[in-house]
């Protein structure tokens, strides 16, 4: 919680004037009660009408100043509220975003939506109501209790009984309920995960005739996020019966004494009157504070998992400049690294890419191609070894310049919403005819003949257009920021052999300045690249030109001998 009050800081101004008006909207709530008592058991029996008048103008002044102000005060705090939740979800956003890999793996995509979206609503909630309600309801509380003191001691001890035993049970509710809360929002990330899962691969469930076992898969996510909240609720519901029996319990009490000292002329009734308008309003105000808490604690377990990830701390840490003369564009130095950080991933890899190279990287599934990218591009930090660009160690390059060297396409890859054209700018300042020019490089020549062109809308991952389009507008995506370092990773997949090989000379073509990586499958990706990399259970097996390895390396040639059409010269 300490995080979260740190976002209320700015807000201290607006929530202080929403107090100012909320305190005087009440305090003319209190008032109007002992106004009707004044006016029942002195102003009525003296037949003034005049005055009985005055002191009706009276009480609707003041209802209107207390409507008005609990108006203005409530909009005050839903605007506190809506500012300080979006500086928190963006402030979240932002950090998650610059999260190591490491730690979104650690979180889980889907936790991690969840606090962006259901932690930060309940935060957001908890916000307006300790606004709206807590000023208010412990004035009336304590308010409400000091009026009925001056009013009738006799009376105010026989309520004041019940006080203690409510809260006590309000506050041992409330230290069960936080945990719960906890658990329950664990269930809501597993809910989302099966969702997520389900959406991101429902052609693969269709086609395999699986929608039966998701769905069961998804009840049992359901069923034990249900339970959870369950039990929460039922926790937490315990207050509202607790405290309505306490409180009738005191009412009743209170009311047959009142009427007793009424019908031995010790009070009036009017004053038992006005004392029982203020039991109503202490009820209602317990009952507020009661929901307070049941909000407050869904809102600690949430506020405490947004600060998880706030404070996670970064690892990939800027170190000192390390930078030594080198030959090479990208330098790999003996560098081992392993995700569970117990088996080596990889292990003592060790080459160099001069600049305006290429290198294939070649491997059976598994090998560890991939993860050498996740390293050079640093969404991993590696155990051991150096990491070079032209010669700087790249843990002592900050995080944003690193990242401009590269242009990149994964091997699942995000298509947005969004129109062809955008797809391929991805928010850069990059003019048409350059985002064109790119598109011809990446053999995308079918996007004049899309209905709308460039204009054209894709879906969400794009799956309005074939696998082979799709891949292309990614490549064209990475080819248009003019990067000093181009990976394609498994992106020609898609493509026809003929389509690939068009793809391979517009790179060399039109892209000779630039140290290209490709990771492929196919021999015939890698074959005409400067130098091939073979991996081989996150070993490097090989390195060397196409005619090298087919001569010297006995996994290069196992996996030549497997591709059609490929030939070893014996």
């Amino acid at each position: 919680m300490k995080r979260y009050f740190q976002y209320l800081k700015p807000q201290i101004f607006p929530m202080s004037l929403g107090f100012i008006v909320k305190f005087i909207g009440t305090i003319m709530d209190l008032l109007l009660p002992l106004i009707l008592a004044h006016l029942i058991d002195v102003v009525v029996p003296d037949k003034d009408t005049k005055a009985i008048v005055m002191w009706g103008i009276v009480m609707t002044l003041i209802s209107i100043v207390a409507i008005a102000g609990n108006i203005i005060a409530n909009r005050m705090a839903a605007k506190v509220a809506m500012t300080t939740t979006a500086q928190i979800r963006q402030d979240l956003f932002r950090k998650i975003l610059y999260l190591s890999s490491s730690k979104t793996d650690e979180f889980t995509i889907p936790s991690l939506e969840a606090r962006l979206t259901t932690d930060t609503y309940n935060v957001h909630h908890m916000t307006g109501m300790m606004q709206r309600l807590g000023v208010r309801a412990p004035i009336l509380l304590v308010g409400g209790l000091l009026v009925t003191v001056s009013i009738d001691p006799v009376l105010s001890l026989t309520l004041a009984s019940v006080l203690p035993i409510i809260g006590f049970a309000v506050y041992k509710i409330s230290k069960k309920g936080i945990p719960l809360f906890t658990e329950q929002q664990s269930g809501v990330d597993r809910m989302i995960r099966v969702v997520r899962e389900n959406a991101v691969g429902v052609r693969v469930i269709k086609a395999l005739s699986k929608t039966t076992y998701e769905r069961e898969r998804f009840g049992r996510a359901n069923e034990n996020l249900s339970e959870r909240e369950t039990k929460a609720s039922i926790t937490m519901a315990l207050s509202n019966p607790i405290m309505n029996f306490l409180f009738y319990l005191g009412q009743t009490a209170v009311i047959i004494v009142g009427a007793i000292r009424v019908n031995a002329g010790v009070q009036q009734a009017g004053t038992l009157i006005a004392f029982i308008t203020y039991f109503t309003i202490i009820l209602n105000a317990m009952l507020s504070i009661t929901r307070m808490f049941v909000v407050y604690s869904k809102a600690v377990a949430s506020a405490n998992r947004i600060s998880e990830v706030l404070d996670a701390e970064d690892e990939l840490l800027l170190s000192p400049p390390n930078i030594i003369t080198s030959n090479y564009k990208i330098e790999f130095d003996n560098v081992s690294f392993s995700y569970n950080k117990k088996k080596n991933n990889i292990e003592n890899i060790s080459f160099g890419v001069k600049p305006g190279e290429t290198l294939g990287i070649i491997g059976a599934t598994g090998c560890g191609k991939s993860t050498l990218m996740n390293l050079l591009m640093r969404f991993y930090d590696i155990d051991s070894g150096v990491i070079r660009i032209d010669g700087q160690d790249i843990k002592s390059i900050p995080q944003d310049i690193l990242n401009s060297k590269f242009g990149v396409v994964f091997q699942s890859d995000a298509i947005f919403a969004d129109t062809v054209e955008e797809n391929i700018r991805f928010g850069r300042n990059i003019p048409l005819e350059d985002i064109k020019s790119a598109a011809n490089i990446a053999q995308a020549d079918f996007i004049d003949g899309l209905e709308d062109g460039y204009e054209r809308m894709l879906s969400t991952n794009g799956t309005n257009v074939s696998g082979g389009q799709r891949q292309r507008i990614l490549i064209a995506r990475a080819v248009a920021g003019d990067p000093e370092i181009l990976i394609l990773d498994d992106s020609s997949s898609a493509l026809d052999y003929k389509t690939d090989a068009k793809l391979r000379k517009a790179l060399h073509e039109n892209c000779s300045d630039t140290t290209a990586i490709v990771i492929a499958q196919r021999i015939s990706s890698v074959r005409n690249a400067d130098k091939i990399l073979v991996m081989e259970d996150g070993r490097a097996v090989g390195f060397g030109s196409h005619d090298e390895l087919i001569k010297n390396c006995d996994v290069y040639q196992n996996i030549a001998k497997t591709q059609d059409g490929v030939v070893i010269d014996e």
